[in-house]
């Protein structure tokens, strides 16, 4: 959590009309879902135990991949590719159990946490942190697009790695 970000570009803060970036609108975007997730909190908790991952991570992610599930049709976003609140592509993943399960939220976790695995693979000097950083970018675009220690540069706005940390940070705060 004390992971050193650059938060929302603006392409991001522009999907929820914001006329400011970086971590201030990461955490206006975050506090708009804080609501929302809370009602997933005691599953999140469940499986952020079960993994040895921190919550306040995971809820970074579902709130930049699902807005908290307040913008899934039926469980499905990304135009039906993606499923669930941690939204898991089905072109590379069987997506397992219902939207907003415990179960779905451990197959969204498994994958960060194989995401983590390849990273630490494909950059074995870099510092734990920036395997961090990278391993949330490669949850969203593959560990392939991550190239160097910009892992932001191939996600879509540029930021998801920093934006997801940001969010982290204000659920940290808010009780995650």
């Amino acid at each position: 959590m004390t992971l050193s970000t650059t938060g929302a570009s603006a392409q991001t803060a522009g999907y929820d009309n914001l006329s400011y970036t970086g971590v201030e609108a990461s955490q206006t975007m975050a506090s708009s879902d804080l609501q929302n997730l809370n009602l997933y909190k005691t599953k999140i908790e469940n499986v952020a135990k079960k993994n040895r991952v921190d919550p306040a991570l995971l809820g970074g992610i579902i709130s930049r991949q699902s807005c908290a599930g307040s913008i899934l049709q039926n469980g499905w976003g990304d135009f039906g590719i993606c499923f669930g609140l941690m939204q898991v592509h089905k072109t590379y993943f069987n997506p397992c159990g219902a939207w907003d399960s415990e179960e779905h939220l451990n197959q969204g976790t498994e994958i960060l946490l194989e995401m983590l695995k390849s990273i630490k693979n494909k950059f074995p000097k870099w510092p734990e942190e920036d395997w961090l950083k990278g391993a949330i970018a490669a949850y969203m675009c593959g560990p392939e697009k991550v190239v160097d220690e910009n892992v932001d540069k191939n996600t879509e706005g540029e930021d998801f790695a920093n934006d997801v940390i940001a969010r982290a940070q204000y659920f940290k705060n808010h009780g995650y």
